[in-house]
C-alpha cells in the first residue's frame, strides 16, 4: 500500500492559522505587534527567495517585518553594529541573519552577537545549550518543524528507533537531541549516521522513523528502508531544469521507490521547507510574548 503523505504545506497552513489568531489577540488585548527583522548580505538568489518568503509569511500573519539588504562587501563591523541596534530596538522581537554570509564575515561572531532573547533561529550558544538541557528556549526552526510534523501526523515516537542521516548543526544534531529528550515528540532511541558511518544500511533498515538531512539527491532508496517506516526527507537538491528553466528539485530520498515501502513519507518540495518558515514565525510570536512579560 502506498505511504501516507505527510504534507508540510497543509500542516504549516494549520499552524499559521493558529498564529494569525494569536497575533490578532496580542494586538487587541495587549497592543503588542510581534516584530521580525531579516538581514541579507549580498545577492545570493536562493537567499533572496528565502528571505522574501519569510517576509510574505510574516505580513500575512500580521507580524511587523523588516528586511535589510546590505551589499556583499559590507564590513563585518557594520553588520555587527546593525545587529546591536536591533538588539536594543523594542519594536523588534526577532533577528534573523540569512546564511551563508560572504567569506570575509565570521558567521559565528555574527550569530553570537544576536541577543539570545531575539535569536528566533535558535542558533545562539545560549539557546543551543538550553535545548540540550531540555530547558525552555527558541528551538531551531527545521528540527522544530520536523517534531511538529511527526506529532500532528500522529506518529508514535515514544520508544521508537529513530535514525538521523546527517550531523549538521542546523538539522542533524539538534533533531537527534530533541527526539531523545523526555518531551512530546521525543523519548526515542536515536542513532546518528554520517560520512564516517561504516555500515549505514544496517542502521537505516532498523529505523521506525528515518530522518534524512544529508544533502545528497535520492541517496536513500527502498533497499535502505524498513517496511512500514516513517520517512522524513529534509533534503532539497536541484537536479536539473525544465524546458522553461524552472529548477527540478529532489529530496535525499528516492520518493517514488520508498513511498511503496514506507507507512508515511514527506514529499519534496512541500514538506520541511514550509514548516521551517512557520516555526520561525512561531518563535517570533514567542519572543514578543516573553518581551512583554506574558510568558
Amino acid at each position: 500500500m502506498p505511504a501516507q503523505i505527510i504534507s508540510g504545506t497543509e500542516t504549516a497552513r494549520a499552524i499559521r492559522t493558529e498564529l494569525a489568531a494569536e497575533v490578532a489577540r496580542l494586538k487587541q488585548e495587549h497592543n503588542l505587534v510581534p516584530g521580525l527583522v531579516t538581514v541579507l548580505v549580498g545577492e545570493d538568489p536562493a537567499s533572496q527567495s528565502y528571505v522574501a518568503a519569510k517576509n510574505r509569511t510574516a505580513h500575512a500573519l500580521g507580524i511587523h517585518s523588516e528586511q535589510v539588504t546590505l551589499p556583499a562587501d559590507t564590513a563585518e563591523a557594520e553588520l555587527l553594529a546593525r545587529i546591536d541596534g536591533y538588539n536594543h530596538d523594542p519594536a523588534i522581537h526577532g533577528i534573523l541573519v540569512q546564511l551563508p554570509l560572504p567569506r570575509h564575515i565570521n558567521e559565528a561572531k555574527v550569530l553570537f552577537a544576536i541577543d539570545p532573547a531575539k535569536d528566533v533561529d535558535g542558533f545562539h550558544p545560549v539557546n543551543v545549550g538550553k535545548m540540550l538541557l531540555g530547558e525552555p528556549c527558541f528551538l531551531p526552526c527545521t528540527p522544530h518543524g520536523i517534531l511538529e510534523l511527526l506529532q500532528r501526523a500522529g506518529v508514535q515516537t515514544d520508544g521508537a528507533e529513530v535514525v538521523v542521516v546527517g550531523r549538521s548543526n542546523i538539522v542533524g544534531k539538534p533533531v537527534a537531541n530533541l527526539m531523545l529528550q523526555k518531551r512530546a515528540g521525543g523519548n526515542a532511541t536515536v542513532t546518528v549516521c554520517h560520512t564516517r558511518t561504516r555500515d549505514m544500511a544496517a542502521h537505516t533498515r532498523r529505523a521506525d522513523i528515518l530522518i534524512v538531512a544529508a544533502g545528497r539527491a535520492r541517496m536513500i532508496g527502498a533497499d535502505l528502508v524498513k517496511e512500514g517506516a516513517v520517512v522524513i526527507d529534509v533534503g532539497v537538491n536541484r537536479v536539473g531544469r525544465t524546458d522553461s528553466g524552472k529548477a527540478i528539485l529532489a529530496g535525499d530520498v528516492d520518493f517514488a521507490a520508498v513511498a511503496e515501502k514506507a507507512s508515511a513519507i514527506t514529499p519534496v518540495p512541500g514538506a520541511v521547507g514550509p514548516m521551517t518558515i512557520t516555526m520561525l514565525m512561531k518563535n517570533t510570536v514567542q519572543a514578543a510574548r516573553q518581551a512583554a512579560g506574558l510568558d
